[in-house]
């Protein structure tokens, strides 16, 4: 049966930014395994990991609940208009339908009147949530300016401490903050910037044990990583999860970006797997010029606040090159390997793994 389905604003990511489409299907069920065939990556937010349909989220019938009628077996007619609502968190400015208050107008202003943005998105912005996996050098104006723009709740996954190596380049933290925790200088420095926003700080290494855990609550990772393992990992658990990747790299004077977005490829789609021990050098091994994370991190932000906003072309299916000692941006096309260990059509690895 042909139905009307209002997808809401945190899952539009996945329907190219569509808030109402059309879907096919005798039962909700139905309906549900047709939007995943359509909309790679949906099962993934709709459902947690016993197939279950979270406690979070709400599907409802001509404005019923489906949990007041057969559940997933609720039979769909021509014409039904079926909306699925799932709760959402942000910080003090919001939910989407919550009014901005003048403060906020004024701190958004330069954004409000921008096309395509408006009071709309900055309430968008309010409702997001975004994971940030590292602190260090790309993570400081990742979430400079993720905070800066508004976006709701920012989650930090940092374990380290401060060290006065990290100053050049790390902007969130300043000289008194050496020896301290990353984490807790990372949400000073943001409430410094924008009390509006909320900071989740998972103040731990991430692992195979946790990963899933914490990756499950967000909208969208970043990984600002400085090693592979770990890479791979967030890498493995977005697949898994079903949610959007901004990813960015930095190596002495040259950097990179791309985003993956679920069921259009993975970082195993470029890289299958992780070289042997020792034969990529590390920043600190190689080194990496100071500025360039302020090139890469605000990219890797925009093309985030693009992915909430769902405006704009995002760089899925582009890497993005950048050489700083010649000044150049090249782009270079990417694709979804069908022999993809994780993402591809028959996949071998199916739980995470801890890379050293």
């Amino acid at each position: 049966m042909a139905v009307e389905v209002h997808i809401p604003t945190p899952f539009r990511r996945l329907t190219g930014g569509r808030a109402d489409i059309d879907g096919d299907g005798g039962n909700v069920s139905d309906l549900l395994v047709d939007l995943e065939e359509r909309f790679p990556g949906f099962r993934g937010v709709m459902f947690d990991n016993q197939g279950q349909i979270p406690p979070h989220i709400k599907i409802y019938v001509n404005s019923q609940d489906i949990a007041s009628l057969g559940g997933l077996t609720t039979p769909l007619r021509e014409g039904d208009r079926v909306a699925i609502i799932p709760a959402t968190a942000g910080g003090s400015a919001g939910g989407p339908d919550s009014p901005l208050t003048p403060e906020q107008k004024e701190r958004y202003s330069r954004h409000i009147v921008l096309p395509h943005w408006g009071e709309d998105g900055q309430r968008k912005l309010a409702a997001a949530k975004v994971l940030v996996v590292g602190a260090g050098g790309l993570g400081s104006p990742v979430l400079i300016y993720l905070a800066g723009a508004g976006v709701g709740t920012l989650g930090v996954v940092e374990f380290d401490t401060v060290d006065i190596s990290n100053l050049p380049r790390q902007i969130l933290h300043h000289t008194h903050d050496v020896g301290r925790s990353k984490a807790i200088s990372a949400r000073e420095s943001i409430a410094d910037n924008n009390p509006d926003v909320k900071v989740a700080l998972h103040e731990t290494r991430l692992t195979r044990e946790n990963a899933l855990d914490i990756i499950a609550g967000y909208d969208i990772v970043v990984p600002a990583v400085d090693n592979l393992g770990t890479r791979y990992l967030v890498n493995d658990a977005c697949v898994l999860l079903g949610k959007p990747m901004v990813e960015a790299s930095v190596l002495a004077y040259e950097g990179q970006c791309t985003v993956f977005l679920p069921g259009k490829g993975c970082y195993r789609c470029l890289y299958a797997a992780p070289p042997p021990p020792g034969l990529m050098p590390t920043p600190a091994e190689a080194g990496v010029l100071s500025i360039l994370p302020a090139v890469m991190g605000p990219i890797q932000a925009m093309e985030t606040l693009k992915l909430i906003l769902g405006i704009g072309e995002p760089l899925s299916g582009r890497l993005l090159l950048f050489d700083a000692l010649t000044m150049e941006f090249r782009q270079v096309r990417i694709k979804r390997d069908p022999n993809c260990p994780v993402c591809g059509d028959k996949p071998t690895i199916k739980a995470l793994v801890d890379y050293d």
